[in-house]
């Protein structure tokens, strides 16, 4: 590796990186197979936790692609010299759409049979709440007029179609902006940089529209008799605080180990304030959307978190408020808070956990008739996961020819940024 003011530092993925990430992904499908062979309900909390993780997956990834493209509009300089790192994140983004259609087909047509009012139905693992066979068909036993009533959007094809073209769009932006930033470094000049402020441009209006929707679609119409406008913002929020958090995570952990040696306090900084200010948002959204369905008292709305307050769920629901809004308020308010290292790195684990919490209680009430705390399936796809990410993202990172952007026309800001 070069020192620190070469900008031919290149990332060796190798050693304990490497065999960790290939461990923990080895240790997870060990633990997502047993918890398919145990069969029963654990089945079904296999599905829901894999759901949870692939749409995890892909948000950290699309972060990356939204953190790239807003700091090209907006032109900031600050970033110029650590976008390697949101890069391999948007790079690995094909990949997790992939895995994520994979499980949302795999759970939306494998069935089983369950119980309800003493009658035996199939239903599907997912989205048994709109794509059971008779749902919207008069006069089957299963017709639920408010179902029918979605019928043009809760429908297999339009459920597709959607997913796969908002998935390809965020990955075609998130190549785009990346190759536009390798050329650059082999270029020059100033093209590619104002191709990137177009592409980026262009990415902020399409994901503001379609961000919403996608969550509507993978978890909002898991619950489909429940809808809140609010739902997509709380998730755009959730998407950009957990995606955030685990880039500076991946930086703070690369200067350890030697990386990256421009970074500075300052950065990090400016880090600690987006994690910070997004927090707030995501404690905004969390509270309108609890408080006004709770005010208005609507029945088909109340019912979303009257099953997050059963006793197996209120003790997490409370947990989640205040691991992603009181940790971040507490241990980040300060000037001085933002600018130590160790206490960023340990907020940011604690809000990648917190997060996986959010998801958690997104996903679980909804999805799992059986009510217990966390067992083999949420730790060993938590633990697949997070290995297979590692692994996906740090290869990514090691394939740029050097971890700083050599001709981006903001870098010597960046180098010298100072608050």
């Amino acid at each position: 590796m070069k020192t620190h003011n070469s900008f031919d530092e290149k990332f060796e993925f190798e050693g304990t990186a490497k065999t960790g990430s290939l461990i923990a992904l080895a240790i997870g499908l060990v633990a997502i197979v047993a918890g398919f062979l145990m069969g029963g309900d654990h089945v079904q909390r296999m599905f829901s936790n894999l759901l949870l993780m692939s749409y995890y997956f892909v948000c950290v990834c699309t972060c990356g692609v939204f953190f790239l493209s807003y700091q090209y509009v907006a032109q900031a300089g600050w970033s110029a010299s650590l976008i390697r790192v949101p890069q391999a994140f948007a790079k690995v983004l094909p990949i997790a759409s992939i895995l994520l259609l994979v499980v949302v087909s795999a759970g939306l047509f494998t069935q089983h049979e369950v119980i309800h009012e003493g009658k035996k139905h199939m239903v599907p693992y997912l989205y048994a709440s709109w794509a059971t066979h008779g749902l919207t068909v008069v006069g089957s036993e299963n017709y639920n007029a408010v179902i029918a009533g979605k019928a043009p959007f809760l429908t297999v094809g339009f459920f597709y179609g959607v997913l796969v073209a908002f998935l390809a769009a965020y990955s075609y932006f998130g190549y785009a902006l990346t190759k536009c930033s390798t050329d650059e470094d082999t270029e020059g000049g100033m093209r590619n940089y104002n191709k990137s402020f177009a592409l980026a441009c262009t990415f902020l209006v399409i994901f503001g529209f379609t961000f919403p929707i996608f969550a509507f679609g993978t978890i909002m119409s898991l619950e489909a008799h429940w809808f809140s406008t609010m739902f997509g913002w709380y998730n755009l929020a959730a998407m950009h605080v957990s995606g955030v958090a685990i880039m500076a995570l991946t930086i703070i952990l690369l200067r350890k180990k030697g990386y990256m040696q421009w970074v500075t306090s300052d950065h990090l900084h400016d880090f600690g304030k987006l994690i910070f200010g997004f927090s707030i948002f995501w404690t905004y959204v969390w509270f309108a959307q609890f408080f006004l369905t709770w005010y208005a008292n609507i029945p088909e709305e109340s019912v979303y978190f009257y099953k997050r307050w059963e006793p197996e769920y209120k003790f997490w629901f409370w947990l989640n408020i205040a691991m992603n809004f009181l940790a971040p308020l507490l241990l980040l308010m300060s000037r001085d808070a933002k600018r130590l290292t160790n206490r960023m790195m340990w907020t940011c684990i604690l809000l990648i956990a917190g997060h996986w919490l959010d998801y958690y209680l997104m996903i679980m009430p909804g999805t799992v008739v059986e009510k217990r705390g966390f067992a083999v399936e949420e730790i060993g796809t938590f633990v697949a996961f997070a290995g297979l990410f590692t692994f996906l993202m740090l290869t990514q990172l090691s394939k740029f020819k050097s971890l700083i952007p050599k001709k981006h026309p903001f870098l010597q800001e960046s180098l010298h940024h100072h608050i």
